[in-house]
């Protein structure tokens, strides 16, 4: 093989060493997104801004239902928000009913537990009968069914209230009641929800 045959086959093998490593270079500052390498598709959830967190003065949930019948997945999604919502307000009590017992003289702090837990459960199942709706989306599948996102509120101070109410029919529960403390821990409990909802 002549001198510049060889010269000339030497310096194409440089030119396509150098155009192969200048595309690796840009595929690695041109990523190729999630989308398009695996086929995947970002959804968006309904309701996830933040007016539809808890916060200080309200509890919030949302969920969603699903049926061939319309009010079938309106009835599934409310069930389940209500539910979502139910075990938020009692763990926000149990909370505040177990540093309230921690920080005043309770004569049997089991069994003014157990009464405030149960007396929250009652509460709470009121409540959540007239819970107010925030918002409501409504989406037609593919299948033809029916996809219900719906987003409720609860009010602290109706609950509050409710509680209240409660002991104040317990003799036994309001001897050991004090009222201005108690929404004192509870105001706090409700900050960190919203704290915590917001960290989300």
């Amino acid at each position: 093989m002549k001198p510049n045959v060889r010269s000339l086959i030497r310096s194409g093998a440089i030119l396509a060493a150098f155009v192969i490593a200048l595309a690796a270079c840009k595929s690695k500052k041109n990523v190729t997104p999630i989308e398009k390498s695996t086929g995947a598709v970002e959804i968006s959830v309904p309701f996830s801004s933040k007016e539809f967190y808890s916060d200080k003065e309200s509890f919030r949930a949302k969920s969603s239902g699903n049926s061939p019948d319309l009010q079938t997945a309106k009835k599934i999604a409310m069930q389940n928000a209500k539910s979502e919502m139910a075990g938020l307000i009692q763990t926000t009590v149990k909370k505040v009913t177990d540093q309230y017992t921690q920080q005043r003289t309770v004569a049997n702090q089991t069994e003014f537990n157990n009464k405030f837990e149960e007396l929250a459960r009652e509460v709470t199942n009121q409540e959540l009968i007239d819970v107010r709706v925030l918002g409501e989306k409504l989406f037609k599948e593919p299948n033809n069914s029916y996809t219900y996102w719906v987003a409720i509120e609860a009010n602290k101070q109706v609950v509050l209230n409710g509680i209240d109410k409660g002991i104040s029919n317990d003799k036994k529960l309001s001897q050991d009641y004090d009222k201005k403390k108690f929404e004192e821990i509870f105001n706090a409990e409700m900050d960190k929800l919203a704290k915590e909802k917001a960290g989300n």
